[in-house]
């Protein structure tokens, strides 16, 4: 299998520095996580993250003139979080508003009771 930027493919992370992670792709290249591909968060330790022999997917980010490939981990969890968002919304926006609507009328009517509980009106 050829390796290209935007594949998503396996491997196995074989050694973990402090700027990153190294994974062995199937082929028997080698490619990078960067420390800050690693998590959607601050990442300050990669071993709390990843460990050596474990199986990873990652997210083909790069390949240099050197053939040094930049990979990436978080970049596949913002793949799934734009797909969650990018779908249609269950409800018409004409059922969402007037749920908003009541919604709105009945937090004011439960305001304005509280007021009037604490004024004794």
């Amino acid at each position: 299998m050829s390796i290209d930027v935007g594949n998503i493919v396996e491997g196995k992370v074989t050694g973990i520095t402090n700027f990153g992670a190294f994974v062995e792709l199937d082929g028997g290249e080698t490619g990078l996580v960067h420390i800050s591909e690693v998590a959607d968060t601050y990442v300050k330790e990669v071993s709390n993250y990843l460990s050596e022999g474990e199986t990873v997917k990652v997210k083909v980010i790069s390949i240099d003139d050197d053939g040094k490939i930049g990979l990436s981990i978080k970049q596949l969890s913002k793949d799934k979080k734009k797909a969650k968002f990018t779908k249609a919304p269950k409800k018409s926006f004409d059922d969402m508003m007037s749920d908003f609507m009541k919604e709105s009328k009945e937090r004011q009517q439960d305001l304005q009771q509280n007021l009037e509980n604490k004024t004794g009106r």
